[in-house]
C-alpha cells in the first residue's frame, strides 16, 4: 500500500503526484471530464490542495433578506454559509461550483474560520476577495481571480454536503479534490484507490522516460519502448 490513511494519501498527492498524471489515469479509466474550468487557478503558483470535498450549493439572490419568502433561508443572511463553515472538518475542501460571476464566493474571514477548523483549503468556480488577507493565512485557495464585490446581497448558500456540478463536473461529498498550478481535478471516491496506484506507477515511469530522453533517446524510440509520453 502506498498509504494507510487520508493524511498519508494527501501527502502523497502533494509531494509525489500532480494533476496531469491523475488526469491521464482518469482518461484511461473512462472518466473524461474531471477537471474544473482552466480559469480556476491557485492564488499563488506554488499552492497545492488535496482533501475531501465538502460541496456547497450557492444561488443568486436580490437583496440581503427576502421578506415573506416561502423558503425561510432567503430570510437569513448568507443562507447556510455560516453553518457550512462551522461544519467543515479537517482536510476537507470548501468547494463551490458558483452561481453567477457577479460577486466573490470566498474571502479572508471565511478562510480564517476554515483554517481554525483545519480545512485543506477552498476551491470556487468563481471569484475570491481579500487577496492579501488570504495569502497571509497561507491556506490554499483556487478561484477564477480577485473581485471585491460581496456575496451578501447577491448570493446565498442553499445547502452543503450535497452533490454539486461545476461546468459539467459532478462533485460528490467525500470525492478527492486535487489542485496545483496546472488545474483542479476531481477524483471520484469509488475509484480513488485505483487512480492513485496507477498514477503513482505512471509518474514513476515518466521520470524514468524523461531521464532516458535526456540521455539521447528519441521520442519515437521512447514511445515504442515504454508507451509513456
Amino acid at each position: 500500500m502506498l498509504y494507510s490513511n487520508d493524511k498519508e494519501l494527501f501527502s502523497l498527492l502533494k509531494t509525489r503526484l500532480y494533476t496531469s498524471v491523475i488526469g491521464d489515469i482518469l482518461d484511461q479509466m473512462g472518466y473524461f471530464h474531471q477537471f474544473l474550468p482552466p480559469q480556476v487557478r491557485p492564488l499563488r503558483d506554488d499552492m497545492v490542495i488535496a482533501g475531501r470535498s465538502m460541496p456547497v450549493l450557492e444561488a443568486d439572490v436580490t437583496g440581503f433578506i427576502t421578506e415573506k419568502a416561502h423558503n425561510r433561508l432567503l430570510e437569513q443572511n448568507f443562507g447556510m454559509m455560516l453553518e457550512a463553515l462551522d461544519s467543515i472538518e479537517e482536510d476537507e475542501v470548501y468547494i463551490c461550483p458558483s452561481s453567477s460571476m457577479h460577486y466573490a464566493l470566498i474571502g479572508e474571514i471565511m478562510c480564517t474560520r476554515m483554517k481554525i477548523r483545519k480545512a485543506a483549503g477552498s476551491v470556487v468556480n468563481g471569484y475570491h476577495r481579500d487577496t492579501r488577507g488570504i495569502l497571509a493565512l497561507d491556506m490554499p485557495v483556487f478561484s477564477r481571480g480577485a473581485y471585491a464585490q460581496d456575496q451578501g446581497p447577491r448570493g446565498k448558500v442553499l445547502d452543503y454536503r450535497v452533490p454539486v456540478e461545476a461546468d459539467g463536473v459532478r462533485i460528490n461529498p467525500g470525492d478527492i479534490v486535487f489542485g496545483d498550478i496546472d488545474g483542479v481535478v476531481i477524483i471520484p471516491k469509488q475509484v480513488e484507490a485505483e487512480v492513485i496506484e496507477k498514477a503513482y506507477e505512471k509518474a514513476t515511469g515518466e521520470n524514468f522516460v524523461a531521464e532516458k530522453i535526456r540521455d539521447g533517446l528519441s521520442a519515437v524510440q521512447s514511445w515504442a519502448r515504454y508507451k509513456i509520453m
